[in-house]
């Protein structure tokens, strides 16, 4: 998108930036207090990346309706309980997305047809077991390192 823009001292110019309707990233937990995660390959980065499933709100669906689509999609489960824990944007500056975060719990097995584009490859870790992911730069997806921000204070006494 471009908009034209005019500053309080009269100067004008143009900005450029990404429009969407936001993103729902979703943070999965299992009734023994894992958390699932999604590997998959980045071709951009040329590598694999786990992360949190997360995907973009299209116009017309809520963030809440997209966060248990894009559950169902990418790790096959949904959720009796969701729940909004924060949000942030991933662009500041160049894009006017809002990512919104998800408590996903009480899963069961609800899966949607994936997209022909993706695969994935779940796997389960304890808090523990992700914060010492971040710390070894295994775990290094902007939005899922965020998401993880937000979710951590959720599971102070899972190790």
């Amino acid at each position: 998108m471009i908009d034209e823009f005019a500053l309080e001292n009269g100067e004008k110019g143009i900005y450029h930036y990404v429009h969407t309707f936001g993103s729902s990233m979703v943070i999965p937990v299992t009734e023994q207090k894992k958390i699932v995660m999604v590997k998959q390959y980045r071709y951009l980065n040329g590598r694999e990346s786990i992360e949190f499933p997360c995907g973009g709100v299209k116009e017309g669906i809520s963030y809440n309706d997209n966060a248990l689509k894009e559950l169902r999609e990418e790790t096959g489960f949904s959720a009796e309980v969701l729940t909004e824990i924060g949000e942030f944007a991933p662009f500041t500056g160049a894009a006017d997305e809002i990512s919104k975060v998800f408590l996903a719990e009480k899963l069961f097995h609800s899966p949607l047809p994936k997209d022909a584009t993706e695969e994935f490859l779940l796997l389960e870790f304890s808090p523990s077991e992700i914060e010492q992911m971040i710390d070894e730069n295994s775990i290094w997806d902007g939005l899922t390192l965020a998401a993880w921000s937000l979710a951590r204070k959720h599971f102070v006494n899972d190790k």
